[in-house]
């Protein structure tokens, strides 16, 4: 089911909508500042199982969570006081910061054990932002990727093959209609209190 928006403005009705699939154990897709996602509620268990089914893995070891602010993000990870000097004027933008994980979010995940750190992004559109404040939780994202959605890659992916190739796994695509992507986050690891470690260049201008 695709449900087209205006990007500046997405509607209320339409987010609340889909934050209600996502309770109820339900997948949502739409474009960010960097592509296409999937996203669940990591903390609903069968939500979870059909993100999984989707990408054709088990639980995940690596993962993203997309937050609206730092308090918001402060719940799943932790972040020092360094970090969240350097953090607070970057975000929303286009960065992924990897934090230790808090127990909150291992256990639902079910994250490999040995695995203590979470990737966080704080996306710019307003898609990201207005959907967590309506879903009042972060949410568990993965990218759809060309291979995923059975088209060339570098081609452009548009909402009706994602709709086409997913059929029956998703439950709402959300289409703000014209969108450009600038490319991918910036990665940085904040996980020591007082290091910074750049994993990959991006987007995002560091520092």
């Amino acid at each position: 089911m695709i449900e087209y928006v205006i990007a500046e403005s997405p509607d209320d009705r339409v987010l609340k909508k889909a934050s209600d699939i996502l309770k109820s154990g339900g997948l949502v897709c739409y474009p960010t500042d960097t592509n296409w996602l999937i996203v669940c509620d990591p903390f609903n268990k069968k939500g979870l199982e059909k993100l999984y089914r989707v990408k054709n893995e088990g639980p995940l070891k690596h993962y993203s969570l997309i937050a609206d602010t730092i308090s918001r993000a402060q719940e799943v990870a932790h972040i020092h006081d360094s970090a969240f000097k350097m953090i607070r004027k970057k975000v929303p933008g286009h960065y992924t910061f990897i934090f230790e994980a808090r127990k909150k979010i291992t256990r639902a995940v079910q994250a490999n054990k040995s695995d203590k750190e979470v990737g966080v992004r704080f996306c710019p559109d307003l898609i990201s932002q207005n959907l967590i404040a309506v879903h009042e939780d972060v949410l568990l994202s993965t990218h759809v990727t060309n291979e995923l959605v059975k088209v060339s890659e570098g081609e452009e992916i548009y909402s009706y093959q994602i709709e086409e190739a997913l059929r029956g796994q998703l439950d709402m695509i959300i289409d703000p209609g014209e969108y450009n992507f600038v490319g991918v986050s910036t990665i940085v690891n904040l996980t020591q209190e007082g290091v910074v470690e750049v994993l990959r260049e991006g987007s995002g201008d560091w520092p």
